[in-house]
């Protein structure tokens, strides 16, 4: 006998396999509609207790860079020496005060010892050869001389018998051959004693230029002697100014070439202070800029003298001078920290320093919503910075609060929860 199969009605309907295909339609649609409205973003879960939130605020903006410099003083002076040599004595050590003029090393120089004997035996010879010089043109001027009196005691001789041959021959008591001969001699006579005062002339002015240049050799070879000795001199290194001495790198026994940077000394009357600052403000760094910094409770100014134009290693140097007073007890070598003022201050919107933009390289951060259990990552711009805050000129409101701590555990994810 057939059993009869009732109808199902009501949700016992829904459970059949008739309906099937319905609930695969309802699962489908459910699946696109999910798809449709569900949040994209990339989202973390994170501990706020481990972040530093700081809020947004509007103040003004002090437009200043921290530095760190170096205390030097303002007159360093090389130490070389003019002469070179062998270490022989270190009379002063290194940190010394000197006056100018006190002996700081001594050298020897075999070579500059033997220079200076060859010029005295040199300068010896001359001396001897002009002297010998001298006695012989002496002994020549006394011989023209003897040989002018000769001469002139002929010459009168000559005329004597010029003049008594010349009144027998107006008698003419003598040949006329007689009178001849005795006016040639006459004549010869005195010609050869023009020719002798001519020549006594000549040699004594030969003579004096002879004598002139050789004294001018001689003079020459003294001052050339004298340089030499100063050059011993020179072998004793002395302090050029009164300072103290701060560097000495020589060691006994070492050999130094002339002109050899051996040490220094510091001008301790004055100092200046030295700062590597970041190549970042190139531009906006030049002399007359002002720097403030405190020491011993004490506070002090200094401003820009000089900018050096070289950038090594991505920082470029400046020198500071003391404006007014300089700190007591001043050492070289000391570091202060200076707040170096830029521009004047601004108002801007300010958010503080922070480990986030190493990161983002100021160019976003994550901002928190109003109920607090986010944090969203929005763009924003910054302009400058200082020690204390960054400047923002847009994408943030003062009120805002925002994660300032590191972003290097968050990847590229746009929302953090908490």
């Amino acid at each position: 006998m057939d059993k009869i199969i009732e109808k199902k009605h009501g949700i016992a309907l829904a459970f059949t396999i008739k309906a099937l295909p319905y609930w695969f339609g309802a699962l489908l649609l459910s699946l696109i509609i999910y798809l449709l409205v569900r949040d994209n973003t990339s989202t973390m879960r994170i501990n706020p207790d481990t972040l530093t939130i700081a809020t947004v605020t509007k103040g003004d903006f002090n437009d200043y860079i921290r530095l760190n410099g170096q205390v030097l003083p303002m007159t360093t002076i090389q130490i070389s020496p003019q002469e070179g040599g062998v270490v022989q004595k270190i009379i002063v050590e290194e940190g010394t005060q000197v006056k100018a003029g006190d002996p700081i090393l001594l050298l020897s120089n075999d070579n500059l010892d033997l220079q200076i004997l060859n010029s005295e035996a040199e300068l010896a010879e001359k001396e001897n050869i002009l002297r010998n010089t001298l006695i012989s043109m002496e002994q020549q001027k006394l011989n023209l001389q003897q040989e002018q009196l000769q001469l002139q005691t002929e010459v009168k001789r000559c005329l004597r018998i010029y003049e008594a041959q010349r009144a027998l021959y107006n008698d003419q008591l003598i040949s006329r051959e007689d009178y001849l001969r005795a006016e040639e001699d006459y004549h010869l006579a005195n010609n050869r004693l023009t020719l002798v005062k001519n020549r006594a002339y000549q040699d004594s002015l030969y003579r004096s230029v002879q004598i002139q240049q050789m004294q001018e050799s001689l003079e020459n070879m003294r001052l050339n002697m004298q340089m030499i000795r100063r050059r011993k001199e020179n072998l004793t290194i002395k302090a050029p100014i009164d300072g103290e001495v701060g560097l000495l790198d020589v060691v006994l026994g070492q050999s130094i070439a002339q002109g050899t940077k051996i040490g220094q000394i510091n001008d301790l009357t004055n100092y200046k202070i030295e700062a590597q600052i970041d190549e970042h403000y190139i531009d906006r760094v030049f002399a007359g800029l002002e720097a403030t910094f405190d020491r011993q409770d004490e506070h002090y100014s200094a401003i820009i003298r000089k900018v050096y134009p070289e950038v090594r290693s991505g920082k470029f140097r400046a020198d500071f001078k003391f404006v007014n007073e300089q700190p007591a007890n001043i050492r070289s070598g000391q570091t202060y920290y200076l707040n170096l003022q830029l521009g004047q201050s601004e108002e801007a919107v300010l958010i503080p320093r922070g480990s986030f933009f190493q990161t983002t390289g100021g160019k976003w951060i994550y901002v928190l919503n109003e109920q607090g259990d986010r944090a969203i990552k929005r763009e924003i711009r910054i302009r400058r910075q200082n020690p204390q805050f960054y400047e923002v000129i847009e994408g943030l409101q003062p009120g805002d609060k925002v994660i300032t701590s590191s972003y290097e555990k968050f990847g590229n994810n746009e929302v953090l929860r908490f």
